[in-house]
């Protein structure tokens, strides 16, 4: 009788010790080209992914026009629960890596086995992403003293030179908090989906790989922001296409910055 065939791809336990491999300014493009390969492969879940994202997106603009004050906190929120949707992208990544056909039921239950350790992530990130929001309502106390301003007051917040200051000091709170975020979730949460590791090790191996690889991370995380808000400036539609991208070649990022384990020395080669 035939043996039956292999449908799923069960996580190891990771207790080697976690080795980093060294990364280039090109292979954040690599990454990305590896991403559109498993776009193209499997189209079906990248759009059910993508109009989850898209749907992020108007739901940001809604805010931004009626609530301003709340525009950072629910951005916050966003880049929160984006690498956690893209975990059913990683999935399929890493199916198509051992043979396996894409599923979209699979790639919904993934994170199913790894509860724990996703749910001590999910804390450290929400208490940064509070952190974040309070921080971004008091930079708007601070300097609107008489009251939060309207959607328009915003605009003319940001593009008024007086209110230099304003716009330095909320750009440097976004920013110190994007870069936390960004340094904690860019390979945790793949590496948990992959290994099984706990959620402080995800954390700190994915520090660890923007610390000593600054240049390519820093592109990465660029790359990143100028696809997405190019994305939100022509509509946000392209989100549904950008979304799925960055899910799957972040999965690719995830691949060259942490070296495999022993027993997946020996897998499939990836797409180029």
């Amino acid at each position: 009788m035939p043996d039956t065939p292999v449908t799923e791809v069960s996580p190891a336990r990771d207790t080697a010790p976690i080795t980093l491999q060294p990364l280039t300014l090109l292979d954040p493009f690599r990454w990305l080209a590896r991403g559109a390969h498993d776009l193209k492969a499997a189209p079906g879940i990248a759009v059910f992914y993508g109009l989850c994202f898209w749907f992020m997106a108007l739901v940001l603009g809604w805010v931004f026009r009626t609530k301003p004050e709340y525009t950072m906190s629910i951005a916050s929120g966003c880049l929160l629960l984006g690498p956690f949707l893209a975990m059913g992208l990683y999935d399929t990544s890493r199916r198509r890596e051992a043979g396996l056909a894409p599923q979209l039921s699979e790639s919904l239950t993934c994170w199913d086995s790894h509860m724990g350790s996703m749910g001590m992530l999910v804390l450290v990130l929400v208490v940064l992403e509070l952190l974040w929001g309070r921080a971004s309502l008091v930079v708007f106390a601070v300097f609107f003293n008489t009251g939060m301003p309207s959607t328009t007051g915003v605009l003319q917040a940001v593009f008024n030179p007086e209110n230099w200051s304003f716009v330095a000091v909320y750009a440097v709170v976004g920013g110190v908090f994007a870069a936390l975020v960004f340094s904690t979730s860019v390979v945790s949460i793949p590496m948990i989906l992959d290994r099984d590791t706990d959620a402080l090790t995800a954390g700190i191996t994915s520090m660890r790989v923007v610390l000593e690889n600054p240049l390519a991370m820093v592109l990465w995380g660029a790359l990143i922001t100028v696809l997405v808000a190019a994305s939100l400036w022509a509509g946000s539609v392209a989100l549904v296409l950008i979304g799925p991208l960055l899910g799957h070649a972040s999965w690719h990022a995830y691949r060259a910055a942490v070296q495999r384990l022993p027993a997946d020395a020996n897998a499939a080669q990836e797409p180029v």
